[in-house]
């Protein structure tokens, strides 16, 4: 596997390596920091062009599974060549991230060898970035499409404004297209690498259990799992997904901090769990 150095790319500020729990995705507005400007300017994209139907034609591009095929380690080489212009907390590849957060998993939950895979791979799905979809539909905290937008979502006040489903009478209600409590699993959620990656284990038939599948369809759906908005659309067990969810969410966040692992060493044993749970190539 190729690895860059990633002392080549990190943020200059030396506070990275240790950065407090609380400095954890700021989304402050300040045109002097080019990272925040970055991040700020990505989102009002996102919420400027994903509408229901935008939704709808990147639903129909990706899911006949036909682009590409590769093996979950070969797309993790990929992300070698991509930085999340949408986080704040860290300017590496997100081949590293992967490799951290899975590390983090396994040092607390050591028996639960799904876990430890769960976190690897959860941002493979960005591997659409490589294929012409621009990071706004990629990467980025998600949520429900055809409905109004939570009060909690990521710069709400200042990017919707030219969201055309915002004037939609049939998008922009509290429930629009849904029913009260039809569950998180219904819903029509903004594109991204969450929803694709999901589609694209199911399509793959991989083993991994439902928690795992939670995790990765909906672990940047912040305005639910952190904000506590879209609770009407919920029903019984969004409960207990969200349980998994946020046990994940502290080890995909707060893992950005940590030191770049050694991935040459660990590839023989995440490789093992790629066999077990994800076999061969990968449509």
């Amino acid at each position: 596997m190729r690895v860059i150095d990633p002392s080549e790319l990190l943020r200059p500020e030396p506070a990275f390596a240790a950065k407090p729990v609380g400095d954890f995705r700021d989304y402050t507005i300040d045109p002097n920091d080019p990272i925040k400007e970055r991040v700020r300017k990505l989102y009002i994209s996102m919420h400027t062009n994903q509408t229901v139907d935008f939704v709808k034609s990147r639903r129909d591009k990706w899911l006949k599974f036909d682009k590409f095929e590769g093996g979950v380690l070969e797309v993790l080489e990929k992300l070698n060549d991509l930085v999340d212009e949408s986080d704040p907390d860290v300017d590496i590849p997100n081949i590293y991230h992967g490799f951290q957060t899975a590390e983090r998993i396994r040092a607390d939950h050591p028996d639960i060898d799904w876990f430890h895979l769960t976190g690897l791979i959860h941002d493979i799905g960005k591997v659409m970035f490589f294929y012409d979809e621009p990071q706004w539909a990629v990467l980025g905290d998600t949520f429900p499409v055809g409905c109004e937008w939570g009060p909690s979502v990521v710069y709400r006040d200042t990017s919707f404004h030219d969201n055309p489903d915002g004037k939609d009478p049939r998008y922009n209600t509290k429930y629009g297209i849904y029913e009260p409590n039809c569950g998180l699993d219904n819903l029509m959620m903004s594109w991204g690498h969450d929803e694709y990656l999901y589609q694209v284990l199911k399509h793959n038939k991989s083993t991994l259990p439902p928690q795992a599948l939670s995790m990765i369809r909906f672990h940047s759906f912040y305005p639910w799992h952190a904000g506590g908005d879209y609770t009407h659309l919920c029903n019984e067990p969004d409960n207990q997904k969200l349980k998994w969810v946020l046990e994940f969410n502290q080890y995909d966040l707060y893992s950005k901090s940590a030191e770049v692992p050694d991935i040459e060493a660990l590839i023989p044993y995440y490789q093992s769990l790629i066999d077990k749970y994800l076999p061969g190539k990968l449509k």
